[in-house]
């Protein structure tokens, strides 16, 4: 009677090597809120708003040019507005093309952006509250001072940074789901 063996471990054909540029990629998956979609349109117009009602009322506010963190307010602003603006465009038009930004060093620039506005915005929006504080609070000039439109003007900076931050997450999110 002969033996016979019976491998347990059956061999495996080796896997085939990729020619070129290597495996394929990995697809990116959308998430509600990440760019090109209407959930980040919709987060950079809230930013877009936010930022130029507090620009607004910033500008309107005669002599606010002679404080410095209202002048670095009013400049985080400027930049968030354009910022907001031109992202919201790339937006509508993934939206009207139906296309969506899968591109990795594409969604790492959205991610650099966002962060550098988001701590711009909220360092703006920190300093200006911070100096209504003082104003208001310690040399208690808050009538000839404006402080309530000082607030205001804090107050949708940082619900411009809440929505910034927030699509800041996201687009991050999207690029680590990627890697």
């Amino acid at each position: 009677m002969e033996a016979t063996s019976h491998p347990a471990v059956h061999p495996v054909a080796v896997p085939p090597q990729f020619q070129g540029a290597g495996p394929p990629a990995i697809q990116m998956k959308d998430f509600p809120g990440s760019p090109g979609t209407a959930g980040g349109l919709a987060l950079r117009f809230t930013q877009f708003g936010f930022s130029l009602i507090s620009l607004c009322i910033m500008v309107s506010i005669a002599g606010f040019s002679s404080v410095t963190a209202f002048c670095f307010l009013v400049a985080t602003m400027v930049f968030q507005c354009i910022w907001s603006l031109c992202l919201g465009a790339l937006d509508i038009y993934a939206l009207l093309t139906q296309r969506s930004f899968r591109n990795p060093l594409i969604v790492s620039l959205f991610v650099v952006g966002d962060w550098v506005t988001s701590t711009m915005t909220f360092a703006g929006a920190c300093a200006a509250a911070g100096i209504t504080v003082l104003i208001d609070n310690d040399l208690e000039q808050c009538g000839p001072n404006h402080c309530g439109r000082f607030e205001a003007a804090a107050a949708m900076a940082f619900m411009s940074w809440t929505a910034t931050t927030l699509s800041f997450c996201l687009s991050f999110w999207l690029l680590a789901s990627c890697r």
